[in-house]
């Protein structure tokens, strides 16, 4: 037997290993959601006495009541509320992280570092330390029971995250492009929007794909500003469920969370390229 054939055992046996290990993760990963797939057809007894994954018997009344709606609300006009609040967010965010971005990387102007410091140490600062002086602001405003305070913020540059990310994509992209342009006579604005932000997309669509994430499954800051029922979205109405009919309605609290998820896994699937693009490449092609 020669060496290269001993060599070769060893490297197939950790590859064998490495691929069984991979895939008793992605088994314990896949669990909760093949929980609650199974659990959205369990009868209301079973969802709480059985631990048994697969259900005794289908229940398909569960989908049909979750698809009557919450508190009068049809599902339509909840997931409606959904979408324009996170497609609302994602549109904030884009522009406003975007702009921010580029002046943090671009420009030249004083007070760039510390102000840039700054922003950066906004993003350890909790969530919950800064609702009670928004909130007070949006009530002052008359803005609270409205979904302004859910989208306006994202227009601000509220989200240090998401500046820091599209200014690092934006360092790694070459200065010859912008110099050429203004060769050409392009000014600021113009160098961003047509050599620069084209440029950016994969750094814009991750923006886009965590922020319409984030924003579709918030639950606490929906919960403070908004009381009528039909504002509600998808997130609020799963609380609502269980208030309105308490443990009777648990099977249709997961068919409703079924409902609920699959707008997230379709947007993520049509973008996931983009999301490892944006978070591994330059930004330049060829």
């Amino acid at each position: 037997m020669t060496v290269t054939a001993l060599t070769r055992k060893p490297v197939r046996r950790g590859r064998i290993a490495l691929h069984l290990g991979c895939l008793a993760a992605l088994l314990v990963m896949l669990y909760p959601l093949a929980w609650l797939l199974a659990t959205s057809l369990k009868p209301a007894d079973e969802v709480i006495a059985s631990l048994d994954l697969l259900p005794g018997r289908l229940e398909w009344s569960n989908y049909s009541t979750a698809l009557d709606g919450v508190n009068e609300v049809s599902i339509w006009r909840l997931l409606g509320n959904s979408l324009l609040i996170a497609g609302g967010a994602v549109l904030g965010n884009v522009v406003s992280c975007s702009l921010a971005a580029y002046a943090f990387a671009r420009l030249r102007f004083r007070l760039r570092g510390p102000l840039f410091a700054f922003m950066i140490a906004t993003i350890m600062l909790p969530h919950h330390a800064v609702l009670i002086p928004q909130y007070i602001i949006f009530n002052q405003l008359g803005l609270v029971n409205t979904y302004w305070p859910l989208i306006l913020p994202k227009f601000l540059a509220t989200e240090a995250f998401f500046v820091f990310l599209i200014v690092q994509f934006m360092r790694g992209l070459p200065r010859e492009l912008e110099e050429a342009a203004r060769i050409d006579g392009c000014g600021p604005f113009r160098s961003f929007f047509q050599v620069v932000l084209p440029l950016t997309r994969p750094a814009l669509i991750t923006t886009a794909i965590f922020t319409f994430i984030w924003t579709w499954n918030d639950f606490f800051t929906q919960l403070i500003y908004l009381f009528d029922p039909d504002k509600f979205t998808l997130t609020l109405a799963l609380r609502s469920f269980v208030d309105a009919s308490s443990t009777s309605a648990f099977g249709p609290m997961f068919a409703l969370s079924v409902i609920a998820l699959l707008p997230i896994v379709l947007f993520f699937l049509a973008f996931q390229r983009f999301l490892v693009e944006g978070m591994a490449g330059s930004g330049l092609k060829g």
